[in-house]
């Protein structure tokens, strides 16, 4: 069985676009959906629109948990754009998404964590930023989970790590931003340095799974402009270069005063 996986699409629709297309060359079976869809600087009513028609197996991230709690008082940007633009129907949709998807028998789908949505799986944030989890830690995070395969996303990090008991976890990284900057639980940045869009390839041989961690180029230029046009300059760095936005290229790249950058991924 072949997988391509795909996560933290954040309404990049050109990003998402220029993915799919990857994946139909690729001839995989099955393509999944790991969650945090629409929230973003872009087009989060197209991209829902793009993947409602789709129907892919999919689940819910953090991002939709907070466009549905209906109050966008409290709202970072991206998701206050996601909850003023999107459609009832779409909204209907998110609402319908589980928080975690059993696929194939031993396939686990979550966007976090098997017990969260918002812990970094592969990663951790001490004081100094953020490195690679130890092995240790990840497998006290996969707990008793007795999928083969855990497929999460979340941190916008592409990276596997097989576990001592033979489990696969993998995180494609982010189809549409490659670039964050959080204060939860220390601040810290995620950068890949590149503008690309990432997801995976997983497939089951005679081992049991490997992964294929890929980049897709497409259209960032016009995604950044789309940014600025939105009062967005936060999100330029991110998509142009795959860094997170520093007070410098902020006054460089804003369109419009005032942009707050985004929290989160």
């Amino acid at each position: 069985m072949k997988i391509a996986a795909i996560s933290d699409i954040h309404g990049n629709l050109g990003a998402l676009d220029a993915v799919l297309a990857d994946i139909a060359r690729r001839g995989v079976d099955l393509v999944v959906n790991l969650g945090d869809i629409v929230s973003g600087a872009l087009q989060p009513c197209e991209t829902a629109e793009r993947l409602m028609a789709l129907a892919l197996p999919t689940i819910r991230g953090n991002h939709e948990r907070q466009v549905l709690e209906d109050d966008s008082s409290h709202m970072g940007a991206s998701d206050r754009l996601a909850y003023s633009t999107l459609r009832p129907e779409q909204k209907q949709w998110l609402a319908s998404l589980p928080a975690s998807l059993r696929l194939a028998g031993d396939v686990l789908l979550v966007h976090g964590t098997p017990d969260s949505d918002i812990t970094y799986f592969l990663e951790t944030v001490t004081q100094s930023g953020c490195r690679r989890a130890g092995k240790r830690q990840v497998t006290a995070l996969a707990g008793d989970t007795d999928a083969a395969l855990i497929l999460c996303g979340h941190t916008h990090v592409p990276r596997t790590m097989q576990l001592d008991d033979g489990r696969l976890i993998v995180n494609p990284g982010s189809v549409g931003l490659q670039a964050y900057a959080d204060t939860r639980p220390f601040a810290h940045r995620i950068e890949t340095g590149s503008p690309h869009a990432r997801y995976a390839i997983v497939e089951r041989g005679r081992s049991g799974w490997s992964a294929e961690l890929i980049a897709v180029a497409y259209d960032w230029h016009a995604a950044a402009a789309m940014a600025r046009r939105h009062g967005r300059p936060d999100w330029v760095q991110p998509l142009l270069k795959g860094v997170v936005a520093t007070a410098a290229n902020l006054d460089e790249s804003s369109s419009s005063a005032g942009a707050a950058q985004d929290r989160g991924g």
